[in-house]
């Protein structure tokens, strides 16, 4: 080869590499990385953010209960609400540690008179533990809660950029969405992957969100959006944190003090936490059925959520499904009942999660009609239709050939046979649930609530507790009378088979410590 043609062979290889590593390609590359980096200079710094040893932060605000609201519809609003007190988040960033302490108390009737309890969740790098009122520690071993807590760390702008900066970290999907440039950031050492979008025009980290499991929606995107910026020991951080689950709002949290580089003590977690050896899984729920009447059993498993069997001709009926565990067990209890009649009927009392988390599981087993009222038909559809690929469910594993049947009610239903009736009433003026049914049992004259009338439930009316979930049960015995039943007992979701006589007294009580109660001004 000529002097001549090697130099021009070298040139054209220039020009060659030139191409392939384009502006175009170069930008294409370095986006998520440039995302990561105007945030750190947004908050004062790549140096600055690095340099932080310590974070404390220190506020107030409101959490709602995601499944508990007044209406399928508004899950995340002021029916459920808990005023949040004492939120103090310490963090040690050059260990990885972070120590989480918060209490509570209700703002709603249903936990009227709740005694404010505090709860302190802690993460040492991939151990997450909590920390009971004595002081004890104790080790959660539930991989999605740990990898839940590990998240909850990068919840800051702060946390979360330092993770984004780490040599460790990967980040890929640089994007724009609308006035927002998005990075997903796989967090150092881990397999987690959140996403961090910034004010394409202020440069401030305005978001993180990230993938999550909830039992009653399946994959679910939870995020928390950061405003309200200030300057904090030469460094820019938010003053407002509110998160939401999708689009139900899940906690808003005004900060009102924060320092860095202060003294947070020791956050390691202790010794004996360390050293804890993963404890044997629980015993299956042991289930007990106490018929009542007739073709109906009050179905006890020993915990907060009883439910109910109920025989028909051909088949068999259940009523609420807490979680996917007991009713499954419900489930089973009923199939042993009557061997020869499928379970293939729901009934729905509302739609609080911890009445329709088990829905999927139940179908699972076979149930193709769920019945609910009306105003639920499109969230029963819902929980059917979403996809549960973070923690396959039972309904995930074991999908149901036939087709859901969703039987409406509105301000009364009866199912009947020649076997069984039962009444369905729509209770009125009910602000704990706006979906909920009283189900009434013609033999036997025995009525089934849920979340209204709690019989040796601690929850329940005291001498101490006037209030607590006993708030409706005047409500109750209203709607009992507005529909002149004839009860005679007593079969609650929530405490034991009991004479309609103890029911009345106990609404007496109430009604008589409610007129007592002084109204303040």
């Amino acid at each position: 080869m000529t002097k001549a043609s090697h130099v021009l062979s070298s040139i054209c290889l220039l020009v060659l590499s030139l191409m392939l590593y384009s502006p175009v390609t170069v930008q294409g590359q370095s986006q998520a990385q440039q995302v990561v980096n105007d945030a750190a200079d947004a908050l004062g710094g790549r140096d600055r953010v690095l340099a932080v040893k310590t974070l404390l932060v220190e506020g107030e605000g409101k959490e709602f209960s995601f499944g508990q609201g007044s209406s399928w519809t508004e899950m995340g609003q002021e029916a459920s609400v808990w005023k949040v007190m004492g939120y103090r988040r310490a963090y040690d960033l050059t260990a990885s540690r972070a120590r989480f302490e918060q209490s509570r108390t209700a703002l709603y009737a249903f936990f009227a008179g709740h005694i404010p309890g505090k709860s302190v969740q802690a993460i040492d790098g991939d151990v997450a533990f909590n920390i009971g009122g004595n002081g004890a520690a104790t080790r959660v071993w539930n991989e999605r809660a740990v990898a839940d807590q590990r998240v909850d760390y990068h919840r800051h702008p702060l946390t979360l950029v330092r993770a984004a900066l780490d040599p460790a970290a990967a980040l890929s999907n640089g994007r724009v969405q609308g006035a927002e440039r998005l990075v997903d950031v796989r967090l150092p050492r881990s397999a987690i992957t959140v996403t961090l979008a910034i004010d394409s025009s202020t440069k401030f980290p305005s978001r993180v969100v990230w993938m999550s499991d909830i039992a009653f929606m399946g994959d679910i995107a939870i995020e928390t959006r950061f405003g309200d910026y200030v300057t904090v020991d030469g460094m820019r951080l938010p003053t407002r944190l509110t998160t939401r689950n999708e689009k139900y709002l899940a906690a808003d949290t005004r900060i009102v003090r924060q320092s860095l580089d202060a003294d947070v003590g020791s956050l390691a977690a202790p010794a004996a936490v360390l050293s804890a050896t993963r404890p044997a899984p629980p015993r299956p729920i042991q289930i007990t059925a106490n018929e009542t009447s007739k073709g109906i059993w009050h179905i006890l498993n020993g915990t907060t959520h009883n439910g109910v069997a109920i025989e028909f001709a051909d088949h068999m009926a259940i009523v609420d499904a807490p979680d996917e565990e007991r009713t499954l067990a419900m489930m089973a209890k009923a199939k042993e009942l009557r061997p020869n009649k499928p379970v293939t009927t729901l009934i729905l009392t509302h739609h609080h999660s911890d009445h329709t988390s088990g829905v999927r599981a139940a179908v699972s087993e076979g149930v193709t009609t769920l019945v609910a009222h009306r105003s639920i038909h499109a969230f029963l559809q819902e929980i059917l239709r979403r996809p549960h690929t973070i923690v396959p469910d039972a309904l995930a594993k074991k999908p149901q050939a036939k087709p859901v049947n969703i039987v409406d009610v509105d301000d009364q239903l009866v199912l009947k046979d020649s076997a069984m009736t039962v009444n369905l009433y729509y209770v009125l003026d009910l602000p704990h649930a706006s979906t909920m049914l009283m189900v009434y049992f013609p033999t036997g004259r025995i009525l089934t609530d849920a979340d209204l009338y709690f019989p040796d439930d601690r929850r329940t009316l005291t001498a101490d507790e006037p209030g607590g979930h006993a708030a409706f049960t005047q409500n109750l015995l209203s709607n009992i009378t507005y529909r002149r039943l004839q009860v005679d007992a007593m079969m609650p979701i929530h405490g034991r088979f009991v004479p309609y006589t103890e029911f009345v007294e106990a609404a007496i009580r109430m009604r008589s410590m409610t007129s007592m109660t002084p109204t303040t001004n």
